[in-house]
């Protein structure tokens, strides 16, 4: 019976693999739902700085911040790449759908004879720009359940000083957007400068006009620092919620093959059981024949 007793250590190896998948399962389900109300809970404030951000590009101020600065060219001299994945995985396709956007985005981007930075957010990015060989100019890794911004925008701050100072003509931000459980899609979307078609989103048949107090400088340039924080900090909230909800259907599925390959398991070994019986009744019946 040494084939049974290997088919015994398998379906034991894979009970113990269940029961570990169906524990990270319960775990995410828990962390999930705390996700999902943190990202609900901003993105109000993020969506109504978009709407402010956008008017504000639409209109004519006396002082022009860089931010929004239109490019000097359609083929911009370097991009930068915001890259926001996860630090863990066992999460499914949730930092592969991404990347692969990330990387079709910087072949692109190549392809126009410019050259492509990145900042990573997660440690499955990081690790994935180093082995394409994409420069990472700053990175965050090990965030946690609960997003810190102080700790997100410093590395952050690094690309826009080099927007500022020219030395990039555009910022890419990239992300996993919730959906809801069971759908979550990537999206690259362009930070700085504000999109064309983001400044004509609410222009309609009229033009923009503010009152600055104390004076323009002073308001555009806090109100653009709040709509980096608060788009970067969305970003990685979806992305958390996005990788709890991946990671609980993933340790789901993963629970269910479980179950079904120690079925089958137990199948064959019940078969073979049943075949050495069969054999060794038939050894006894041919011996006594014999006899």
């Amino acid at each position: 019976m040494a084939v049974g007793k290997e088919i015994r250590g398998k379906i034991k190896s894979v009970e113990n693999t269940k029961k570990i998948t169906k524990a990270m399962e319960m775990v995410a389900a828990s962390k999930m739902r705390k996700a999902q109300d943190r990202m609900r809970a901003a993105r109000p404030y993020s969506d109504k700085i978009r709407n402010i951000a956008a008017n504000l590009a639409s209109a004519n101020p006396e002082y022009t911040h860089p931010f929004l600065a239109e490019e000097a060219s359609n083929a911009a001299k370097a991009v930068g790449f915001i890259v926001v994945t996860t630090d863990k995985g066992l999460c499914g396709g949730l930092n592969t759908n991404v990347l692969r956007m990330v990387t079709a985005k910087s072949r692109e981007v190549e392809a126009a004879g410019s050259k492509v930075q990145a900042v990573a957010i997660g440690n499955k990015g990081l690790g994935f720009l180093n082995r394409v060989g994409v420069p990472v100019v700053a990175h965050v890794t090990q965030i946690g359940d609960t997003p810190h911004l102080e700790k997100l925008i410093g590395p952050v701050k690094v690309m826009l000083e080099k927007f500022q100072n020219g030395e990039i003509d555009a910022v890419y931000l990239c992300y996993t957007k919730f959906i809801n459980t069971m759908k979550q899609e990537p999206m690259v979307e362009q930070l700085l400068p504000l999109p064309a078609a983001k400044k004509q989103a609410d222009k309609g048949n009229h033009s923009w006009d503010y009152i600055y107090e104390p004076d323009a400088a002073s308001v555009i340039d806090e109100l653009l620092e709040r709509y980096i924080e608060a788009l970067v900090y969305q970003a990685v909230a979806e992305n958390l919620a996005s990788e709890q909800s991946a990671r609980m259907v993933a340790m789901k599925a993963a629970s269910d093959n479980a179950g079904s390959v120690i079925g089958e398991l137990k199948l064959i070994y019940n078969k073979t059981r049943q075949a050495a019986i069969t054999k060794e009744l038939s050894e006894i019946v041919a011996g006594a024949a014999a006899v």
